[in-house]
């Protein structure tokens, strides 16, 4: 990696921890604790404007938002705000399954077709296995939302003991994708020997076969 690229690298991260720092413990309903909790979850944007203050990240507290309306299980997310740089994107997402040991990593942006939309290339990267099932469904629900969904090249895939899922940007699909996938998703935690993840069963239905 040239030294340019390194400073590069490292002023982004610098950028990113003050955008979207890493909060307490969330309970349901918003509440917080300080006692330590085992459930970690990494919450990445992706965009250039983002990265450099010119536009408000609605992607990310989407997102968090949705995890404090539906996990029962308290949580710890840790949060990036990121350009679309692939190697930074990669080292990211390393940096939140494996340093950070996060069980969850969901990001949003970067899925589409435009030049410099590397989100989906980054998270195949850095995954030894990957769930196109995530996939195919977040953009079957889309798709009877708007036609464009079909451009969407979002993805999901296992980064060591940790899942990782791509979302859109929009809010609003951000919650329509994982109202989708998120029933799936405490199981296949706990395929991974993660944390048992619990949710608000009126809100999501987690579902995990008998046994």
């Amino acid at each position: 990696m040239s030294l340019a690229l390194q400073v590069r690298l490292q002023s982004n991260r610098e950028r990113s921890s003050l955008a979207l720092p890493v909060t307490q413990i969330v309970k349901l309903n918003g509440d917080k604790s300080s006692t330590m909790t085992s459930i970690r979850i990494g919450i990445v944007t992706v965009s250039d404007r983002a990265s450099r203050g010119e536009y408000e990240d609605r992607g990310g507290p989407a997102i968090l938002e949705y995890l404090s309306q539906v996990l029962t299980s308290p949580f710890e997310h840790l949060g990036r705000v990121i350009p679309d740089e692939q190697p930074l994107i990669e080292q990211t997402l390393r940096e939140l399954c494996q340093t950070e040991q996060c069980c969850l990593v969901i990001t949003t942006g970067g899925t589409g077709p435009a030049l410099r939309d590397v989100t989906p290339e980054a998270t195949e990267a850095v995954c030894q296995k990957m769930m196109p099932g995530f996939g195919e469904l977040m953009r079957k629900v889309s798709l009877e939302k708007v036609p464009t969904a079909i451009l969407s090249r979002q993805t999901a895939g296992i980064c060591g003991s940790a899942l990782i899922i791509n979302l859109p940007g929009q809010p609003k699909a951000i919650q329509e994708c994982l109202d989708a996938v998120f029933p799936a998703i405490p199981y296949c935690i706990d395929l991974l020997n993660g944390p048992f993840l619990t949710t608000l069963e009126s809100r999501v239905k987690a579902f995990r076969p008998r046994k």
